[in-house]
């Protein structure tokens, strides 16, 4: 008789990913964790004492992904149009993830300005303050602007309430980068 698989707790996280992207975070119990994993929900409880604390580990491993999907831009791309529109696509693609990170209150720092000191974000402000050569607050400033500006977009593809079209996003995320960027230029040299 072969050994029985141990079950982790790396892969609770996963079939708990998993269920969030099928079903929708509301949808993560015990039960359904434990039906991904093909195992009975003993593992999932001895891992997670409650269902929160295994939705905010899912969080993380989410928020980790969507991480590593923006900075996944074309080589020669403006970097702050490229993670732009990675975002919206992000959220067209995997309108579930992109649900639970952004509109079900596990986010850590649910101010967006408090989201801009955060580690998890310090890659992508590294990428585009490379790109753009300006100070760390004004390149705050021009990612909050096209920040809002794509996540208006993103949220609204997330949610079906928008048709996708890559070009006309593109070109209005273009308009409010182009904004952004001459606004912190004409502040720098106030």
């Amino acid at each position: 008789m072969p050994p029985k698989t141990k079950v982790t707790k790396d892969m609770v996280v996963n079939a708990a990913v998993e269920v969030i992207r099928k079903y929708g975070y509301g949808q993560v119990n015990a039960r359904t964790v434990a039906e991904e994993l093909r195992c009975s929900t003993q593992p999932v409880m001895y891992h997670f004492a409650t269902i929160d604390s295994l939705k905010r580990a899912a969080y993380r491993a989410v928020d980790r992904m969507h991480t590593e999907y923006l900075m996944n831009t074309p080589p020669g791309q403006d970097p702050i149009l490229g993670i732009g529109l990675s975002y919206i696509r992000f959220a067209v693609e995997e309108p579930q993830l992109f649900r639970f990170l952004f509109q079900s209150g596990y986010a850590e720092e649910n101010d967006l300005i408090e989201m801009l000191d955060s580690e998890e974000l310090a890659p992508v402000l590294d990428a585009i303050q490379e790109g753009l050569g300006m100070d760390r607050e004004k390149t705050k400033s021009v990612f909050l602007t096209v920040a809002l500006f794509a996540h208006g977009y993103a949220s609204m593809l997330a949610n079906n309430a928008l048709a996708y079209d890559e070009t006309r996003i593109a070109e209005h995320l273009e308009s409010a980068w182009n904004g952004a960027v001459l606004a912190a230029a004409q502040e720098e040299k106030r």
